[in-house]
């Protein structure tokens, strides 16, 4: 059959191992202990396969030794390890890694030059691990090998005279990466992004790989993910980080080696960003790869189910090689010298930490200083200048491919830089506007290219082929717009916002174009040719941003009179994307709706003279825009859901209105109560809501005669809504318990659970313009995803 030889390796050394685990333990649990054995640990002298183990950097001869359980959570001293690389050592070295790194445990065994194996049965040593159930995250399993350079060996099938090759067996290797902690495994798209947007945050990275004990910090972004409606504790975030830099690190890796095609994994430009500033190897990653020496995990303090480990009745295991082959010791040079590297950090990283040790207090108030400073900016290598504008610079990123660094300029221009000055900390000021208003709009759900803020005046984002055309959207009239449409009047309003489109050409004052204008020129960028389709989802796109805007300066009572934006096509998926930047050059801002308070660019248009205290005053408005954008990024207003289940037979019918509600950022609370078995009981959970002031809407889940929502109905003024998880089999029947009420009740029934959670999304929407803006940015892109269907579907007639 096909894959028989590794089924039959798992199946038929597992049957074999039962009978020694119960002769080992009457009382173990054999199904959930597995037997392993340690592989290529250590070297011994040539020809000593007696009681000392010992290690020569001279002989050929290679065999496997006893792992130790691990006790001591410390490496090894610097002293022991050069004893052990020239041979001085008599006992087995055990080295340990950071202890959020779990072992991969393999089954290996060195062959002979005859290709055939001779071990002797007495004195084996198994090393028992209990071991859980293993859930991977979908997204995060690798097929690239971690280690692709290693010795070469075969491995002997239990029971069978079959061998595999390593090179065979490497075809059937995938990177394991570590194990999830329980509930909620599966991370959608949505999620990972949210998770990588808050790692690639500088002082996150900087706590991250300063850090040992990193509990702390993974609180820290989950508390931020539960920011952006996403409910994740701590240990599943860590562990998602860790599966994502694992298979990066791997894939990388076998990218690198001569002759391999080149890989990709999901998200790999994101990740690519961040790890390619760090450094690729780490003291704790040489020792993952290298395994030369017998790697063991303490169990962490902090992890619920911790690794074990069980000595066997058997003391050693000794397999002896007679003969090793030439590609057998340019294998054995290279893992020596990956080992010394090792040591050698090793012993670096002991002498500084008692150069510490020495003087605490002084470390003590390096670490205030420290604390209070800005965070570290990481340097990146610019490659050649792509474009020049009048405001800022496009640079490409060697290191970044698919990326670019976009530095503003402490200038500011008026009519095509007609009037041109220079403003001191205005490319600090731009840049935070921009990052602010694009952070608001890629967790709304709109695409852009930004991808984070790299600098005080800098940001990356992905390299686009720009679109020449400025679209302008505007609520009300004002500007431009008066002097070509005399006869309107300034502060008529729009609605809907007005869109205009101008074809940015300096030379020609930036005409005003037509739709029919910009299909018939067939523009085409990174291969994606401007036609109807496109040109609607741009201007679709430019309303949607505008309203979203909109609706977040509202809170602050600041009106959005009009704004501009550009796209490019993004050359790595060929999507139109919202690029450029958004700042203070880029609207019309008036606080309380009043022209005269205006605190955008119009009022170093509107100025007659520039002078230093004019430009002063300038400078002033976009300070106080650049402070005020980062409310924006602050919800004013806090909301929940709480969804009453009658019993938890509905539980998985209540946890998808809550996957929902968390695809909205509204936190959402599970209680069970059934209104016909305990009504006092029922009121008294929606009393503790009510008395807490948070705004809250209430969903009802009851099958059969659905008493929970009428009940709830009656005795609050808080929203309340039923959602039945009807059968099959009476789903007819009982229905009418939701819809048909008694007077005075107003409940509503909506049949799906999303379509419940979406329904109080728009009420909390009212007064939370992050919902507001999550909710209006899944409108368009289920425009978006139509019209594009549509165009597919025509092409397909044509």
């Amino acid at each position: 059959m096909k894959f028989f030889r590794e089924l039959d390796a798992i199946l038929g050394h597992s049957n074999a191992d039962k009978t020694s685990r119960s002769d080992n333990d009457d009382s173990e649990q054999p199904i959930e202990w597995v037997e392993t054995k340690t592989e290529k640990n250590f070297r011994e002298l040539h020809g000593d396969t007696g009681a000392e183990d010992s290690v020569s950097s001279m002989s050929g001869d290679l065999q496997l030794t006893d792992t130790r359980k691990v006790k001591d959570p410390v490496l090894h001293s610097a002293v022991d390890r050069t004893n052990y690389l020239n041979g001085d050592l008599e006992e087995p070295i055990t080295t340990h890694v950071k202890e959020d790194i779990k072992e991969e445990v393999t089954d290996l065994e060195i062959p002979e030059d005859d290709d055939s194996i001779h071990s002797t049965p007495e004195g084996t040593e198994l090393t028992h691990i209990k071991q859980e159930p293993i859930d991977v995250d979908d997204d995060s399993i690798s097929t690239t090998s971690e280690d692709a350079s290693g010795f070469s060996m075969c491995k002997q099938i239990t029971g069978s005279d079959h061998q595999m090759s390593l090179n065979e067996a490497q075809n059937h290797f995938r990177v394991i990466t570590i194990n999830d902690t329980g509930a909620g495994k599966h991370w959608c798209d949505n999620e990972v992004k949210a998770l990588i947007n808050i790692w690639s945050d500088e002082e996150i990275q900087q706590m991250l790989e300063g850090a040992t004990r990193n509990k702390e910090i993974f609180e820290e972004i989950a508390r931020r993910l539960m920011k952006v409606g996403i409910d994740r504790d701590w240990k599943q975030c860590r562990t998602k980080y860790k599966n994502l830099k694992y298979e990066y690190r791997a894939l990388q890796k076998e990218n690198d080696q001569v002759g391999n095609a080149r890989k990709r994994m999901r998200f790999y430009d994101e990740i690519d960003s961040i790890l390619r500033s760090q450094p690729s190897e780490t003291a704790a990653e040489v020792t993952t790869d290298t395994a030369p020496l017998s790697i063991k995990r303490k169990a962490s303090q902090d992890d619920s189910s911790p690794i074990q480990f069980k000595r066997s009745v058997s003391d050693n295991l000794t397999i002896q090689s007679q003969g090793v082959s030439d590609s057998m010791h340019t294998v054995i040079k290279s893992r020596r010298m990956l080992l010394e590297r090792f040591c050698k950090q090793e012993e670096m990283q002991d002498t500084s930490r008692t150069q510490m040790n020495s003087s605490i207090p002084a470390v003590k108030q390096a670490s205030q200083a420290v604390s209070a400073m800005p965070p570290i900016r990481s340097e990146l290598k610019l490659g050649k200048k792509i474009n020049e504008g009048k405001t800022k610079e496009v640079y490409e990123l060697p290191n970044l491919p698919g990326c670019v660094l976009l530095q503003s300029k402490d200038q500011i221009t008026a009519g095509n830089a007609a009037r041109r000055d220079l403003m001191e900390g205005k490319a600090a000021i731009s840049n935070t506007t921009t990052s602010c208003v694009f952070q608001l709009l890629q967790e709304a759900g709109i695409k852009t290219a930004f991808v984070r803020k790299h600098s005080d005046t800098a940001f990356i984002a992905a390299h686009c082929e720009m679109i020449p055309i400025e679209w302008v959207c505007r609520r009300i009239a004002t500007g431009s717009f008066l002097k070509r449409n005399p006869g309107v009047e300034e502060g008529y309003r729009f609605n809907p916002p007005k869109i205009e489109m101008f074809y940015k050409d300096d030379a020609a004052n930036d005409p005003q174009w037509s739709e029919e204008q910009l299909i018939e020129v067939k523009f085409k960028f990174a291969g994606l040719e401007i036609g109807q389709t496109e040109v609607d989802i741009m201007a679709q796109s430019t309303r949607a941003i505008f309203e979203i805007l909109e609706k977040a300066w509202q809170p602050l009572n600041c009106t959005l009179v009009d704004m501009k934006v550009e796209f490019g096509v993004n050359v790595a998926t060929k999507e139109i994307v919202l690029a450029d930047v958004i700042d203070n050059d880029s609207w019309r801002l008036w606080p309380s709706g009043d022209r005269k308070q205006q605190k955008d660019k119009q009022s170093y248009r509107d100025l007659k003279e520039v002078t230093p205290e004019a430009l002063q005053m300038v400078k002033r408005n976009f300070e106080w825009v650049a402070e005020r954008v980062e409310l924006l990024l602050k919800p004013q207003s806090q909301g929940r859901v709480v969804v009453l289940m009658g019993s938890t037979s509905d539980l998985a019918h209540c946890e998808k209105i809550k996957k929902a509600c968390g695809n909205f950022g509204i936190p959402c609370e599970l209680r069970v109560t059934s209104a016909h078995k305990g009504p006092d009981e029922t009121l008294r959970i929606k009393a503790e809501y009510e008395g807490d002031g948070i705004p809250t809407v209430f969903v009802a889940v009851a099958g059969r005669s659905n008493g929970l929502g009428p009940v709830m109905s009656g005795n609050t003024a808080y929203p309340v809504v039923n959602c039945p998880p009807l059968s099959a089999d009476w789903g007819a029947q009982d229905i009418w318990s939701s819809l048909r009420l008694p007077s005075g009740l107003g409940c509503s029934t909506i049949l799906s659970p999303e379509g419940a959670a979406q329904f109080a999304a728009q009420i909390f929407g009212l007064n939370n313009h992050f919902v507001w803006a999550k909710l209006r940015s899944s409108m368009l892109n289920t425009w978006i995803s139509l019209k594009q269907a549509d165009k597919k579907m025509r092409e397909c007639n044509l």
